[in-house]
């Protein structure tokens, strides 16, 4: 009787650590995806905060060379300086979702803040399909490589020409009625009796 006690204590023991084993690789699973699910909510923050930062910077320089002669770029000297009324062009001075703390600013040459870029260097969870206002990130390694600034590098290859295989001045072929391009005069058809 005493052996087969001893069996099924070592039986019991077996199970138990088995049990406390399987526990710990199912905690650690879930723990790699809760830190996943965490890391793509931030980068999502980030995504929509940059770009909301980017347009209130593009907003502020067109407003600001209205009426000017020469037409080049300015930029606030601050993140709060796109809050102030009576036209805020930024809803409030966000912080770097990824760090926490404040964005890294890429200063103009002429002066003032022209972008902003996340401190941190950690390795992004999207690296394709990004949106058009910023699909310059693709092939980036890092967030501190995704820079949200004015003059934009997607939107400006959307303005050039070169880019879509055409030559400046020209306009694409698009098939208009029975074939024909765009601002072409239209060719006959066959004559109807009313």
């Amino acid at each position: 009787m005493r052996g087969h006690l001893r069996n099924t204590d070592g039986i019991t023991y077996l199970a138990l650590m088995f049990s406390i084993v399987l526990i710990g690789i199912s905690v650690s699973a879930a723990a790699r995806q809760w830190t996943v699910m965490v890391q793509r909510e931030k980068e999502a923050d980030l995504m929509a905060k940059g770009i909301e930062i980017q347009n209130a910077i593009a907003l502020y320089s067109n407003t600001m060379k209205i009426g000017r002669i020469l037409p080049s770029e300015i930029y606030p000297q601050s993140l709060a300086e796109l809050t102030r009324t009576p036209k805020p062009y930024l809803r409030r001075v966000y912080q770097d979702p990824m760090s926490g703390g404040d964005w890294e600013y890429m200063r103009a040459p002429t002066g003032g803040i022209m972008g902003v870029r996340s401190k941190s260097k950690a390795k992004p969870i999207k690296e394709r399909d990004f949106p058009l206002a910023v699909r310059h990130f693709e092939g980036r390694k890092t967030y501190h490589d995704w820079m949200f600034q004015h003059p934009n590098p997607s939107s400006m290859s959307m303005l050039m020409p070169p880019m879509m295989g055409l030559a400046p001045g020209t306009m694409p072929m698009q098939p208009g009625p029975q074939g024909s391009a765009p601002g072409a005069p239209p060719t006959p058809g066959p004559a109807r009796n009313p």
